[in-house]
């Protein structure tokens, strides 16, 4: 038997604006219009491409094993994408418990844990606080 958890987040209007787009569309059978992750991981780094999105990396040669140093645009899939997107909202609201709720982690997920970073700059207004 396969079990099927579902996510409920919140939506922005631009994602309701999207996902009602789509519902209208002829002969949709599922919510958004499907597309295989290899074409979406294409369609990534196209878009980084066109943005001239090109800032250097340091990535994992699968093959090698060796540390490689690439545009981000070359290497940039969806996976990089849901880390980026993880680590911003954390900077942003820093609340493990909260993010992770909207991103699919459970409570105290590893990988969750190793999408975001705590940097300085949460830090700092936390210090103030004994100004």
């Amino acid at each position: 038997m396969t079990r099927v958890e579902w996510l409920e987040s919140p939506l922005t209007a631009r994602a309701k604006e999207i996902i009602e787009r789509y519902h209208k569309s002829e002969g949709q059978i599922g919510l958004m219009p499907f597309i295989s992750e290899q074409k979406y991981n294409k369609a990534i780094k196209e878009m980084l491409r066109i943005a001239g999105i090109d800032r250097v990396v340091t990535v994992l040669n699968p093959t090698t094993r060796l540390e490689e140093q690439r545009p981000i645009n070359e290497v940039a899939s969806s996976h990089m994408a849901r880390r980026y997107f993880i680590g911003n909202l954390y900077a942003k609201v820093q609340d493990p418990a909260l993010i992770s709720s909207m991103t699919g982690h459970s409570p105290g997920s590893r990988a969750f844990e190793r999408y975001r970073a705590i940097h300085d700059e949460i830090k700092i207004p936390i210090l103030k606080i004994f100004d």
